[in-house]
């Protein structure tokens, strides 16, 4: 199971590049289920996807709940304590995507799934159903990557994967997020992923889910959870 991440039809990798320690480094493979929906009632199920998200509402909608959803700042509350994140006005639609993932509170149950010491720790997933349960529910889309605002994948920075299938522009998947740990920071990624924030507090603890054992998939041998992420003044 632990090597199996249930998740939408999109993301079945995502992955950065680890040009130090890897040529590249390959995240786990994912599996995705259709459901049945034959037998459903064809105007319930019309109303019901017409609420979810997908890439052809999900710019416009990112759009307008940019202009009435201002918050910047969020606590990631992991296993091993808590991260405390700003979150750039500049990267509008990934802000955006963060916030409105925060208020729907789809972060809460998942895990750190990937982590590479002096490098980086990867989130936003699980193995649980109930994820994939909330990504049916939200809906399935990307998001475009916005890489010129002159942010550099520092140490400590928050930045977003991209899915790679069928994906030559690097879209970026909105459920995952990553935080560079690297001392030095990883410039190597600068141009091909979203930096959209930056730990203001917490580093200690990103150093911490760094440094724990893991399997040969880079998952940690202990699960590491994120217990609830809430919007913060």
């Amino acid at each position: 199971m632990k090597y199996i991440m249930l998740i939408c039809f999109f993301f079945t990798f995502i992955s950065c590049e680890d040009k130090q320690s890897k040529n590249k480094v390959i995240p786990q493979k994912t599996v995705s289920k259709d459901v049945d929906n034959s037998k459903a009632d064809k105007e319930g199920k019309a109303n019901k996807d017409s609420n979810k998200l997908d890439s052809k509402n999900a710019m416009e909608f990112f759009l307008q709940y940019d202009k009435h959803h201002k918050e910047n700042k969020v606590r990631i509350t992991t296993d091993l304590g808590a991260i405390d994140i700003l979150l750039f006005n500049e990267t509008k639609f990934h802000r955006s995507n963060f916030i409105f993932l925060t208020k729907k509170q789809y972060f809460n149950g998942t895990q750190f799934y990937r982590v590479i010491n002096n490098f980086m720790v990867q989130a936003g997933n699980s193995d649980d159903q109930k994820t994939m349960n909330k990504r049916n529910t939200i809906g399935r889309y990307l998001l475009p990557p916005d890489t010129k605002r002159g942010f550099k994948h520092d140490r400590g920075v928050i930045s977003m994967p991209s899915s790679e299938i069928d994906n030559p522009h690097k879209l970026a998947s909105p459920y995952e997020f990553f935080i560079v740990q690297q001392k030095g920071g990883a410039h190597y990624l600068d141009g091909d992923y979203t930096i959209f924030g930056k730990v203001i507090k917490g580093m200690d603890v990103v150093d911490k889910i760094a440094a724990v054992e893991t399997d040969d998939g880079d998952w940690p041998r202990k699960n590491i959870y994120i217990k609830h992420v809430e919007i913060i003044p």
